[in-house]
């Protein structure tokens, strides 16, 4: 018997699972469009989820579901589409991300939800920028909103600015020296509450998912506080597989699942083409039966 199956699994992109005759079942719970931070089109990403082979896809846009809204009359043949949407929380005074699945998107709570991200983004952005420009970088919020060209707004949108205006000469670079967890233009004490975003997902009758768990560098024991913290709020989920996991990465978020009765949520959080990045689809049959958050989708 394996004690953690989920160790059977891995990113379906990474290991170049498209065009293989054998039947997998590729399922991809978090991805971005340009909607939000990623490089292709809402329509683009869904067709290129089909040619990967996923059949079953959730566009988790950061605080907006403008991209799923333009795409889920007219979803690609074969693939069936899940709301979807990554919304952003405040624990404590740490940002968590909450994916919410399956709801239902004309949901007026959620819809009041979204419309306070979207001012406490702009909000955000005003003081990203302003910190920008006392580290000598005028003229970021104008440029970063060009280079957003209407999406959701985010830091991603600045780092590209700031490498087309020549501060930096990457964008890894303009996170790690300048927007990164930590540095000046890590401002996240703008979101809604843990306790809230969860609310606002499930009374729109949806799943409430953790997010990339371990991305938030928490030691073993504030990690099990805020996965206590999720599932007391109503969250039903944990994201196992977010990319390309690192060894040992599943046994703790495995362990967590099986202790706190959670179920499992898979996703690529794919937003461009990298060699760094997972590709779309993550293969799920090795997952138990019944613990999957696909099975109640």
């Amino acid at each position: 018997m394996v004690d953690n199956p989920i160790l059977l699994l891995s990113s379906a992109g990474s290991l170049g699972y498209s065009g293989r005759s054998v039947e997998i079942a590729l399922i991809d719970f978090h991805t971005h469009s340009a909607a939000s931070d990623g490089t292709l089109s809402p329509r683009d990403l869904a067709d290129r989820a089909v040619s990967e082979g996923v059949r079953r896809l959730a566009i988790t846009d950061h605080d907006t579901i403008a991209g799923y809204l333009s795409v889920y009359q007219s979803v690609p043949s074969g693939l069936d589409l899940i709301s979807g949407v990554e919304l952003s929380c405040q624990w404590g005074r740490v940002g968590i991300h909450i994916v919410g699945l399956g709801f239902d998107p004309a949901s007026p709570a959620l819809l009041r939800h979204l419309e306070g991200l979207d001012k406490a983004r702009k909000d955000r952005a005003e003081k990203i920028a302003h910190t920008l420009d006392r580290n000598g970088m005028p003229g970021a919020l104008v440029g970063a909103m060009a280079v957003a060209a209407g999406a959701q707004i985010g830091r991603p949108h600045f780092a590209r600015w700031m490498v087309l205006a020549g501060h930096v000469d990457s964008e890894q670079l303009a996170f790690k020296q300048f927007l990164g967890r930590g540095k000046p233009g890590d401002i996240s004490l703008l979101w809604p509450t843990l306790d809230d975003t969860v609310a606002a997902i499930n009374g729109a009758g949806g799943v409430s998912v953790l997010a990339h768990p371990l991305d938030y560098k928490m030691t073993a024991t504030r990690l099990r506080a805020l996965t206590d913290a999720f599932r007391d709020a109503g969250g039903q989920a944990l994201e196992v597989i977010n990319g390309r996991p690192r060894p040992g990465d599943t046994d703790t978020l495995w362990r967590l699942v099986r202790e706190r009765d959670l179920q499992i949520s898979v996703g690529s959080d794919f937003h461009r083409d990298s060699p760094y990045g997972a590709g779309l689809g993550v293969d799920v049959t090795g997952i138990p039966e019944g613990m999957g958050v696909w099975e109640q989708l």
